[in-house]
């Protein structure tokens, strides 16, 4: 015969506080809308350890997780607070970062301060900085590359970043006009500068063409930034109210993150040995971590997903909202990894 557990009163009025506060909540428990990307298979798995880590290598370092803080802003101080913020928590957790853009650093030498987060982040987790494909065209055009190495190394940055925009800079009442193929400026930086590099979008993600070339360059990653994320070319239209009414159609081109993902899939069959890229940033609309957790696993390439817009709203309001956003997104995906399998078609 089993010991039966005696239960004190204070267990009992927790239990009995419980079964009320269920009873009082259960009529607004019931779930309307169901997510039906998953299986979820509640009798395979213990619950997971809270320390227990997803590691992912980008570059020549790894992450403690699959989460990357996508390039956003800089350069001022509003922004930068914000990024010492963003700083601190990914050394916190273990995550990397890109920054703003960094063309200002260059053109004005009193801001590089405004970009050494180095000392903030630690040395292990991956930082790189960010440049358009104009500036870097317009480098490459005076044989000034030259001062990008520089300012890497002197921020101890782990590589650059260049973002492809030319609906931005053509939306953008100040932008840069683009004279040469995109494709053309990234393999030239290839061969010029030993800096690992990330290609990135800026809201309207790649098509398969641009998609099949960058996979078979040797770069640290591909970040898709797809539509259905902030669009920056909408954003400069806001701006730029002479071509706002006429020009806005654009904005809703592009490719959405899951396209992408199909997209790569079907490349990394088409390609096989032939790709060099060996790791890709989902973003771009991506809400929490289930949808980072759903194109992971979904995707056929080493996989991580960012957000920029979530970590931004929550890094305006303070480093306890931002690191407490963060804890969350690491707990749903060690919880996502235990008991979710994906539904394939």
């Amino acid at each position: 015969m089993g010991v039966q557990k005696k239960h004190t009163g204070t267990h009992s009025s927790e239990t009995e506080a419980r079964k009320d506060s269920h009873l009082e909540l259960a009529l607004n428990s019931q779930n309307q809308n169901i997510d039906n990307r998953f299986y979820y298979e509640p009798l395979l798995a213990a619950h997971p350890t809270k320390t227990e880590d997803w590691p992912i290598k980008i570059g020549e370092k790894s992450l403690r997780y699959p989460i990357w803080i996508s390039s956003m802003t800089g350069g001022t101080s509003k922004t930068n607070e914000i990024n010492k913020r963003l700083a601190r928590s990914a050394h916190k957790f273990g995550l990397g970062m890109g920054i703003g853009s960094a063309r200002i650093a260059l053109e004005q030498r009193e801001k590089i301060r405004d970009f050494d987060l180095r000392p903030i982040l630690g040395e292990e987790a991956p930082f790189y900085l960010n440049f358009g494909i104009a500036q870097i065209e317009s480098r490459i055009q005076t044989n000034s590359l030259e001062a990008i190495q520089s300012l890497t190394a002197r921020l101890q940055a782990d590589g650059v970043i260049i973002h492809v925009n030319p609906l931005q800079e053509w939306m953008q009442p100040e932008g840069d006009y683009i004279s040469r193929t995109p494709i053309t400026t990234i393999k030239d930086f290839l061969e010029k500068c030993d800096i690992p590099l990330i290609v990135k979008e800026v809201g309207q993600g790649f098509g398969y063409q641009s998609m099949k070339e960058l996979l078979q360059l040797p770069l640290a990653a591909i970040e898709f930034a797809a539509n259905g994320g902030t669009n920056f070319a909408k954003l400069e239209l806001f701006r730029n109210k002479s071509k706002s009414e006429h020009l806005m159609p654009l904005v809703y081109i592009g490719h959405t993150a899951d396209e992408m993902v199909d997209l790569s899939n079907s490349l990394a069959n088409e390609l096989g040995n032939k790709i060099k890229c060996p790791t890709i940033i989902i973003s771009g609309g991506i809400k929490n971590f289930l949808d980072g957790y759903y194109y992971i696993k979904k995707s056929k390439i080493n996989a991580l997903y960012g957000q920029a817009s979530e970590f931004l709203k929550r890094a305006k309001q303070s480093q306890k909202a931002l690191d407490e956003y963060i804890r969350y997104q690491v707990e749903g995906l060690q919880l996502a990894r235990t008991f979710l399998t994906l539904k394939t078609k």
